[in-house]
């Protein structure tokens, strides 16, 4: 766990973005490259990858494990839609980072959500989530056609859905029956961690340049 925490700490201090592009910046021109730009963008961009996680775990002990991930997909995927046709939502970024904040916070307590509670948590962030990853083909120069628009969407969907069904599984492998389970709320407690490293990277060029003045 300590491995994979400093693993993320010094991949996001390697990069200001928040999000990552797995083809290098290369132009998306096929459905494959959108498929791959999908599946690849979760897998990189830690601040996602971490908050699909503890989706996963969080949606275990709502008893509708296979459900309430589906409510972040579709609001993910409209979030990443809305920003393709130029609708941002505001603050993205730190909405995202406040996302993983907030869930892992959830998780720590030993708290289970309920299935209303989770999923419109869980959506709600999706929007944000969705905008960030449509900004990638949004920035696109010259934009993208719709093949790699259509591969670049189930890209995200599949993957995150898959990603978010295998944290829940592995956390009840590993003996975590119900939300106060040690295991599940260390992994809360890793998410939390993360979004607090990222919230004040976001804070510290504003606060040294108050301090500088």
């Amino acid at each position: 766990m300590k491995k994979l925490f400093t693993a993320a700490g010094l991949s996001l201090a390697a990069s200001p973005a928040l999000a990552h592009h797995p083809l290098g910046g290369l132009p998306m021109e096929t459905f494959t490259h959108g498929l791959a730009s999908g599946v690849g963008h979760p897998l990189l961009g830690f601040d996602h990858m971490f908050f699909v996680l503890a989706m996963g775990i969080a949606a275990v002990f709502t008893g509708r494990k296979l459900l309430t991930p589906a409510a972040y997909i579709g609001a993910m995927l409209i979030g990443t839609a809305l920003m393709y046709a130029g609708i941002a939502m505001p603050i993205a970024e730190t909405v995202i980072v406040l996302s993983l904040i907030v869930l892992g916070g959830i998780i720590l307590s030993g708290k289970a959500l309920g299935t209303t509670a989770a999923i419109v948590i869980f959506a709600t962030f999706g929007l944000f989530h969705g905008s960030a990853f449509g900004g990638t083909i949004a920035g696109q120069e010259g934009g993208v056609g719709g093949a790699v628009l259509l591969g670049y969407l189930i890209g995200l969907g599949v993957i995150q859905y898959l990603m978010a069904i295998a944290a829940g599984w592995i956390v009840t492998k590993l003996g975590a029956t119900d939300a106060t389970a040690i295991n599940a709320r260390l992994g809360g407690a890793m998410v939390a961690g993360v979004g607090i490293f990222l919230a004040l990277e976001i804070v510290e060029g504003p606060l040294v340049a108050l301090l500088a003045a």
